[in-house]
């Protein structure tokens, strides 16, 4: 009798696991993730790079019969910079470099398949740029903290925990020294929902 009871349960387990893993709800939750991708800084017509992009995210997603809805933000850095001679007199140079970038924004997707779900984003960003002009004589360096807003849109798949997603961004910051510097960034995005 005992291996009876012992064989049903074993079974009742069996098939209530599959049942738990099928009710756990897609896109939401928790998440963190590393950034890694490809970032081109537009400061004007003659100024601009591009270099690698890499960084963390943090956020959160409720997912509303398929409606995704989340809050997630980001540090990022990358390696762009510019060097441009004869800026203001023969023989000057200038160098732009940018700094970390910081993001705070929102999510809007829905699922379009099993596990996979395209989305939009936009929100707050904080750039930091940092300059260099050499005249010759002095060498002047400054950096500036940006404020603008980005844009993004993407896919995002999930397995067992783990996600990963492609996107494309769009950021717009405020004019500095009479340019309005621009980055566009295409980035891949692995990480872990809780």
């Amino acid at each position: 009798m005992k291996k009876l009871i012992a064989a049903v349960a074993l079974l009742s387990a069996g098939v209530a696991a599959p049942t738990f893993a099928q009710d756990a709800t897609p896109f939401s939750g928790p998440y963190i993730g590393a950034v890694v991708g490809l970032d081109h800084t537009d400061f004007d017509a003659r100024t601009h790079d591009s270099g690698l992009l890499y960084g963390g995210v943090v956020g959160y997603d409720i997912n509303l019969n398929g409606a995704v809805f989340g809050i997630e933000g980001e540090y990022a850095d990358s390696n762009t910079k510019d060097r441009a001679t004869n800026v203001l007199i023969p023989g000057d140079s200038a160098s732009l470099k940018t700094g970390r970038d910081l993001y705070a924004g929102v999510r809007i997707g829905g699922e379009v398949a099993n596990n996979i779900m395209l989305y939009a984003k936009g929100g707050y960003t904080n750039a930091r740029v940092k300059a260099t002009y050499d005249d010759g004589v002095d060498i002047a360096r400054f950096s500036k903290n940006l404020d603008g807003y980005r844009l993004g849109a993407g896919v995002e798949t999930t397995y067992n925990g783990f996600t990963a997603r492609a996107e494309y961004r769009y950021s717009s910051y405020e004019h500095i020294v009479g340019v309005k510097p621009e980055r566009h960034q295409a980035a891949l995005i692995l990480g872990y929902r809780f």
